[in-house]
């Protein structure tokens, strides 16, 4: 990658470069001399720079640097393990956690360093139940004949190989404690997992489920590839294990499911939790890194084909998940992308779509919009319901009449000759709407593909979802919008921009059903009666985050909101009403809707369920909260 296209990618990183629009001169004195746009253009200065003396003078990759400085920020120190040993003292509530390892002619080395890890916990209630799978390995055995000695570890000794399932149900009969923790035999803890464990049970012992932050740990011992999660989401979790590992799962709930199934090995831990969440929803992360995933040549924290059987295993657990749930539909591995999956949901019947346009003038632009939905889309059951917001361009009202002819009722023209009102005017689109579902579509979009309007009904469909968002993607092929997290830019914003059309994102974010807080309302599709049950649009807010508190309230409600990569159409952004704050008026307006938000959603924006509290705020692509 050379300097120039360097510094473009940085540039569409940051939050304040959002719009790819030409910046107003009242927009860009604003944003100069206010002391966040001064501070952000210092970091974005540093970052080229950075970019620059790495290229010609060598050293660490950016991310990697980005990560050490994040763990010498946020790991526990001297005085924290000395705070957390005084508040242990302090718990009303000492529950017992059994750590289950199954090992199979493990590396003695790696095995070593994991018990060490666990002897080093601060938190002392604790026991380690090890099933050796007949290994038949002398330094193996003699070490654990070794470990017996301390009453805190028990093994059993199996006479045949069962594999993985069968050797973790034999450590599971070990077991006694209150909560059952997996953990791999060369992978390693911190210092205080359980005590974040117990710290948790103390604050809420209703939980269930406790899982936590982990990174990874190269053979050279270099910490990397940080996996900060989001808490309980049941569709991420349906595209991939995100729980991952050292989960805390209670006792009574392994014992009423009788432990690992054979014939899901691989995904044992997987098929585990699917149905271990389908018993319990009181599932709680811990943001914090507690536990080290061992990369090697075998393993899949290195190689992700090192144990192909497992993503099949995978597959197998979704699909009688499906089965279990009475939800129809077939989960498939992603192409290329090991231990992510699909589920491809099936029409319960062809319900009426309405398609819900608002327009200003810019006949060229809409028409791009109109002729592409009705060239591109498969499904036929729908109508478009444009919304007039007082356009004046005869070559626009040529169109309506062209299109009105060409397509019959279902082409319909709402006028709505008042000062524009984005919430006002698509509660009234969906109020002459006869669909039963409503799509939001932004008139500076484009389809691209065939098949968008079913692959977001598969999912709008569903009792559990409220909005459904796509990716959109700017003519450069660029991301524009890939899901909405509350908190970047101080308020809201879009994650990824600016990546490329085929990135995967963090974590496969931009691949896989991910849930979000929120999605952008320029392609948002939810069922009728869900947005008359929450009420619609906030007419408070005229032009700004009226989609972000549309999905915040479809979530009070009990709806989970998702990003769905599988629809992907062009938005060209703003390009009949221009930039939302690019006079003094409108700045005015945009800073009372702001206001007005954060009043209402303060609580989601410091601190978003679906986002991660150690991910910065300042870029859009789940980069560590650290200032370098």
């Amino acid at each position: 990658m050379g300097i120039v296209s360097k510094v473009r990618e940085v540039v569409g990183r940051q939050t304040f470069m959002q719009s790819h629009e030409k910046w107003s001169f009242h927009r860009f004195v604003v944003f100069f001399f206010s002391v966040d746009g001064f501070k952000k253009m210092i970091r974005f200065a540093g970052k080229v720079f950075r970019y620059i003396w790495r290229k010609y003078f060598g050293g660490p990759q950016t991310e990697d640097l980005v990560y050490a400085k994040w763990r010498r920020k946020n790991m526990p120190k001297k005085k924290d393990f000395e705070a957390f040993e005084k508040k242990e003292k302090q718990f009303t509530h000492q529950p017992k956690f059994s750590i289950v390892i199954p090992v199979f002619r493990s590396n003695l080395n790696h095995f070593k360093q994991a018990i060490e890890s666990i002897n080093n916990q601060l938190y002392s209630n604790w026991e380690v139940c090890i099933a050796d799978d007949n290994s038949k390995e002398e330094g193996l055995l003699s070490y654990l004949r070794e470990l017996e000695k301390n009453p805190k570890f028990k093994v059993i000794y199996r006479t045949e190989n069962g594999h993985i399932s069968a050797c973790s149900n034999s450590a599971l009969e070990l077991a006694t404690g209150d909560f059952i923790c997996f953990m791999d035999h060369d992978d390693l803890l911190t210092k205080d997992a359980l005590f974040q464990f117990a710290d948790a049970l103390n604050l809420d012992s209703s939980l269930d489920i406790i899982y936590s932050d982990e990174d990874k740990i190269t053979e050279k011992g270099r910490y990397t590839q940080p996996n900060f999660k989001p808490s309980w989401s049941p569709d991420t979790f349906l595209s991939r294990n995100y729980i991952g590992h050292f989960v805390g799962i209670k006792k009574s709930i392994v014992d009423q499911l009788n432990g690992f199934r054979l014939g899901f090995e691989g995904s044992q831990d997987y098929d585990l939790l699917l149905r271990a969440t389908e018993i319990s929803q009181q599932i709680h992360r811990i943001p914090k890194i507690l536990y080290h995933w061992r990369m090697h040549d075998k393993s899949t924290a290195m190689n992700e084909e090192a144990k192909d059987y497992s993503f099949l295993s995978g597959v197998k657990a979704l699909n009688e998940a499906l089965q279990r749930r009475n939800i129809n539909g077939i989960a498939s591995l992603q192409s290329g992308k090991p231990g992510f999956y699909r589920i491809s949901y099936a029409l319960e019947n062809t319900p009426k779509v309405s398609i819900i346009i608002p327009t200003y003038n810019n006949s060229e632009v809409l028409t791009t919009c109109i002729h592409s939905i009705f060239e591109k889309t498969s499904y036929q059951n729908f109508e478009i319901i444009l919304i007039n917001n007082n356009s004046n361009e005869k070559a626009l009202f040529d169109c309506f009449k062209l299109w009105k002819s060409k397509y019959g009722e279902q082409f319909q023209l709402l006028d709505c000759p008042y000062p524009f009102n984005y919430s006002k005017l698509m509660n009234d689109g969906v109020a002459h709407a006869s669909g039963d579902f409503i799509l939001l579509l932004n008139n500076d979009t484009e389809v691209i593909q065939n098949d968008w309007i079913e692959q977001m009904i598969h999912h709008a469909q569903r009792k559990s979802i409220g909005a459904v968002g796509v990716k959109l993607l700017y003519p450069n092929d660029t991301v524009q919008h890939g899901g909405v997290v509350l908190g970047i830019g101080g308020v809201a914003g879009h994650t990824f921009i600016g990546a490329k059309k085929d990135d995967p994102g963090y974590f496969y974010y931009l691949t896989s059903v991910t849930n979000y807080s929120a999605v952008t309302a320029a392609c948002l599709m939810v069922e009728k009666s869900k947005y008359l049950a929450v009420g619609g649009f906030d007419e408070q807010l005229a032009v700004e985050y009226n989609d972000v508190d549309f999905c915040l309230k479809l979530i009070e409600k009990g709806y989970y909101n998702l990003f769905n990569p599988d629809v992907v159409l062009y938005h060209y952004e703003s390009l009949t009403r221009g930039h939302p704050y690019a006079t003094k008026e409108s700045y005015k307006r945009h800073l009372s809707e702001v206001k007005y938000f954060k009043k209402k959603w303060q609580s989601y924006i410091d601190n978003d369920p679906f986002y991660n509290p150690n991910l910065s705020l300042i870029t859009t692509h789940f980069e560590p909260d650290v200032v370098l």
